[in-house]
């Protein structure tokens, strides 16, 4: 039988790995997401994915996400993204972003919730009209 310590030292680990899984999805959706990459952000993305814009009441089905892409790729040009998580709590990301627009910029926080390695639901609410304090 193994000891308790090495269970939780397992544990912990693998508690461990999940949050930098965590981590790396979000990171690959900004990157995704600052240069319109559809086929990227569709792989991220479960089949039954939800995006929710909570400011205008609005929710997309992964189709209808990918679909805004180009679109979202003229609003985009020229934009920076930044993030930061604030909270992860199992398979929920909460993070702060700024998107810094050439002619204005806003901060958000955004939900993502992750399983299997997928997106399964992204929630995005403005916070700030502008990037102070950023």
């Amino acid at each position: 039988m193994l000891p308790v310590r090495t269970i939780a030292a397992v544990l912990a680990l693998l508690v461990a790995a999940g949050a930098v899984a965590q981590e790396s999805i979000v990171d690959r959706w900004y990157q995704a997401l600052l240069k319109a990459d559809g086929p990227t952000l569709s792989q991220l993305l479960a089949d039954n994915a939800t995006i929710r814009l909570d400011d205008i009441g609005v929710t997309q089905s992964k189709a209808e996400f990918i679909a805004s892409m180009d679109e979202w790729q003229v609003a985009v040009k020229g934009a920076k993204i930044r993030h930061k998580i604030e909270a992860e709590m199992g398979e929920t990301t909460v993070v702060r972003t700024c998107y810094d627009f050439p002619n204005n910029d806003m901060t958000t926080r955004e939900t993502f919730t992750a399983r299997n390695g997928l997106i399964v639901a992204n929630t995005q609410m403005t916070i700030g009209e502008n990037c102070d304090g950023f």
